[in-house]
């Protein structure tokens, strides 16, 4: 995967500026605040497809089938990314963006929240 210099270069900058404020208050680092800052500099680069619902997540149509999307396919606004089952119901969802998939970031049969990030998009 090719990453950009300038999102190397804000992950840093924003790390120290954390680094600086903790010791400031005497405070640990959390992991949680990690993933938000690593999440917040790679909203601003990418785009996402979020979750819709709460549910489970599935990567294919059926067990063993070909998964909707892989990491360097094209593709379009309104296309199925992926599947979220609710209460026995299989919901598709959709692409929000057209563009080439960069991450996908859940796996087949993971739990997502909702608002959750499953994929983005460059």
């Amino acid at each position: 995967m090719e990453i950009d210099k300038k999102v190397i270069k804000k992950l840093i900058d924003a790390f120290e500026e954390l680094k600086k404020s903790l010791k400031q208050n005497g405070e640990k680092l959390d992991i949680s605040e990690v993933d938000t800052i690593i999440e917040n500099v790679v909203d601003e680069n990418f785009k996402s497809i979020k979750s819709p619902i709460i549910g489970t997540a599935y990567l294919a149509p059926e067990p063993g089938a070909k998964p909707f999307v892989e990491i360097g396919k094209k593709i379009k606004k309104g296309d199925t990314v992926m599947i979220v089952e609710a209460m026995k119901t299989m919901n598709h969802v959709p692409s929000t963006h057209n563009g080439t998939v960069k991450k996908i970031s859940v796996e087949d049969g993971q739990p997502v929240e909702y608002d959750q990030v499953l994929i983005l998009v460059e």
